[in-house]
């Protein structure tokens, strides 16, 4: 039985790991300054769904499989990486809005942010953490698992909005091209600077 104390405990986890800086946060920041808040919403679609997915897949037995073969571990850390940092150049290297061609200049669709849950580091932390500490061993898995990554990223869906919103509000304010290549080569060597997360144990 769902206790008070359990859904509690999940939300603060939510809240702690959803709302801190990170790859997908540092990336929406970027997104929400250059494409606005409603452009960016299908990339939180993505980071929401693909965290559903890997959070189900982790409980259902992906995570063990993680956890035994360091194989498996070099391989989605080197995949992490590269796409990291090719988001992180795309990112660093993108023109000002006013000198964007608006054919090839857009954010990341829902499927290619969903796709990064399974190389981001931080997204393995929170599926694993929550899988070990939160899982209900009562009832059915699937159902139990479905249930409890669903209700992550509800909490988490306000959480994401924040980085997005306030990547918006500094968009507002970078009044010159200047600005945006100094905003935007931040952007990328935050972004790029999280491939520390992957290797560190």
């Amino acid at each position: 039985m769902i206790s008070a104390s359990w859904l509690l405990s999940v939300t603060l986890f939510s809240v702690a790991m959803s709302g801190t800086p990170g790859p997908n946060n540092i990336m929406l920041t970027a997104s929400g300054a250059r494409f606005g808040y409603r452009r960016t919403l299908p990339h939180m679609v993505g980071i929401l769904g693909g965290c559903v997915l890997l959070f189900m897949a982790t409980a259902l037995g992906l995570g063990a499989i993680f956890e035994r073969y360091e194989s498996v571990q070099w391989g989605l850390r080197l995949a992490g990486s590269a796409y990291l940092l090719y988001l992180a150049w795309r990112i660093a290297t993108a023109p000002p809005p006013a000198l964007a061609d608006a054919d090839t200049a857009r954010p990341l669709t829902i499927w290619e942010a969903a796709a990064f849950q399974f190389a981001n580091p931080k997204a393995w932390i929170m599926g694993l953490t929550l899988t070990a500490s939160f899982l209900p061993n009562d009832g059915p898995l699937l159902l139990n698992a479905l249930a409890l990554a669903i209700f992550m990223e509800i909490v988490a869906f306000p959480c994401i909005s924040f980085w997005a919103l306030f990547g918006r509000t500094l968009g507002t304010r970078l009044r010159s091209a200047r600005a945006w290549r100094v905003f935007n080569a931040v952007m990328g060597a935050l972004t790029a600077a999280c491939v520390v997360l992957i290797f560190s144990d």
